[in-house]
């Protein structure tokens, strides 16, 4: 499944590029070329929200362990409630 606003070459190019790292280790080579520390941090942050609210757990939880803003939970939870179920996915591939 393709969406709309992200059907383009170049992403389909770098998507695929993820798709061929084989370890944890060659991600992080990858990861730190392709991104800024901080755009690692926020994204690893996400998903941890991400695993939190669908454990149940309260926004001054989730604030209070992983520093994410109110703002950036409640973007995550709309993600959880309408989006595409990409968190979900990647959680429960992971066994979390």
């Amino acid at each position: 499944m393709q969406l709309k606003k992200l059907n383009d070459k170049s992403i389909d190019q770098l998507f695929e590029a993820i798709l061929t790292l084989k370890n944890v280790d060659e991600c992080y080579i990858f990861f730190e070329d392709l991104c800024t520390v901080n755009e690692i941090q926020s994204m690893s942050q996400r998903l941890e929200v991400a695993r939190m609210l669908g454990n149940g757990s309260t926004y001054n939880q989730i604030e209070s362990e992983t520093g994410a803003s109110t703002a950036t939970i409640s973007r995550v939870k709309r993600c959880l409630n309408y989006g595409n179920d990409g968190y979900k996915l990647a959680l429960d591939r992971l066994g979390k």
